[in-house]
């Protein structure tokens, strides 16, 4: 018992020092890009450093947590380095509750098994889309990142802001999905506010993963009462109360986004992939650069999805969101601003969550055979290909490179 718990606060120790060693370089690209030159290092930083301080940026943001907590900072510091630090916090959050969720799930028994699942939680961070070296190109793959996407979109702020909340809502949903049904209790009660606080800060950052969740959710609901002949509507109308505070949120954020002014058109416009192909010219391989990772995991491991509610659902969530950037857009002079893609990135990246997880686990139990060891390198040899673009796309934004 006492090395079990020396081997916990020396792998805390371990992660922390890897998470402020991340969190320093984070921190350095985010002031660079509050602070250089927009040609060097694009983003909207420069218009959220306006909305912090309550100037005209010329875009609406009706999402105010990054901005409350940059305006926290600037008590103190410069407006480019509150901006950076707020950003910078709420990212390392990301990985904090990373950890803590894989190492419920994982119960590592070791000190070397929870230097491997801190390890893995740090790398997550900085997985990308694959692509390959420079110099040979893929038929109809027309950028590194537009139209094919990645989990870690280094250059949005915003989605950062937002992930940390978005992953304790999604794995709280997912705890939900296999006991809401069972109805009431004190302990269920709790996860219902839990989720809905949670997704209610995640729409008050960034709305793209609440867009998703909200649809995905929807569904599943609607199918599991139907299934069960509606003998469960109340403990799915409990669950709904959940969705009320976000959805209140939303309508807020429509208004303010969505609603036309003086006379431009407005809303939401349906097309057949019409705004994707416009940065892709074949979507098949541009979903299969983005989850390569994933897919094979799935493939090698579809026997789970039964049991795997987290695996299960990530797939859900993921199909729901590619569906949202394939048939939907903004009208008007967003369009082409292909905004939808943020919720499909957040798709993107649940899907490389739950199959870590899943790999993770798999890989901290002894393997039965030759055949699961050799299946289990070959998926870590995929996280590996996702991982090493992944540093080669954050060195060249860090040094300055177009993100796209």
């Amino acid at each position: 018992m006492r090395e079990n718990k020396k081997a916990k606060i020396t792998d805390s120790l371990i992660f922390t020092g890897l998470l402020l060693a991340v969190s320093a370089v984070m921190l350095l690209l985010f002031y660079r890009q509050c602070t250089g030159s927009e040609a060097l290092y694009h983003s909207d930083m420069k218009a959220y450093i306006l909305e912090m301080q309550g100037l005209d940026s010329g875009y609406s943001f009706p999402y105010p947590v990054l901005f409350k907590l940059s305006a926290l900072f600037h008590l103190a510091v410069s407006p480019e380095l509150s901006v950076a630090l707020a950003t910078m916090v709420l990212n390392a959050l990301s990985m904090v509750f990373t950890k803590l969720i894989f190492n419920r799930m994982t119960q590592p028994k070791n000190l070397i098994a929870g230097i491997a699942v801190s390890v893995a939680t740090i790398a997550m961070f900085y997985l990308s889309m694959l692509f390959p070296p420079a110099g040979l190109y893929l038929p109809g793959i027309k950028f590194r990142y537009l139209g094919v996407f990645t989990p870690n979109p280094f250059h949005n702020a915003t989605y950062l802001a937002a992930r940390p909340f978005a992953i304790l809502a999604f794995a709280w949903f997912v705890k939900l999905l296999g006991r809401y049904e069972e109805g009431w209790s004190r302990e269920t009660a709790r996860d219902y506010v839990g989720f809905g606080l949670t997704l209610l800060v995640a729409t008050m950052t960034k709305p793209s993963f609440t867009l998703v969740m909200v649809s995905a959710a929807a569904v599943i609901m609607a199918y599991r009462l139907i299934a069960n002949k509606f003998k469960t509507i109340v403990p799915t109308l409990q669950l709904g109360l959940a969705f009320v505070p976000t959805l209140v949120d939303l309508l807020y954020q429509y208004r303010g986004v969505f609603v036309p002014k003086e006379g431009a058109e407005g809303g939401v416009g349906f097309c057949l992939g019409e705004v994707w192909a416009q940065y892709s010219g074949n979507v098949l391989l541009s979903v299969a650069l983005a989850v390569g990772f994933p897919l094979l995991v799935l493939i090698l491991n579809t026997k789970d999805c039964k049991k795997n509610s987290l695996l299960r659902f990530s797939w859900q969530f993921y199909l729901v969101a590619f569906l949202e950037a394939f048939f939907l857009y903004e009208k008007g002079f967003r369009k082409f601003d292909f905004n939808f893609s943020w919720g499909y990135m957040y798709g993107i990246f649940f899907v490389h969550f739950a199959a870590l997880a899943v790999l993770l686990k798999k890989t901290l139990i002894k393997p039965e055979d030759k055949k699961q060891v050799i299946l289990l390198c070959l998926q870590w040899l995929a996280f590996a290909a996702h991982l090493v673009c992944g540093l080669l796309y954050f060195k060249s934004i860090f040094m300055g490179a177009m993100y796209y």
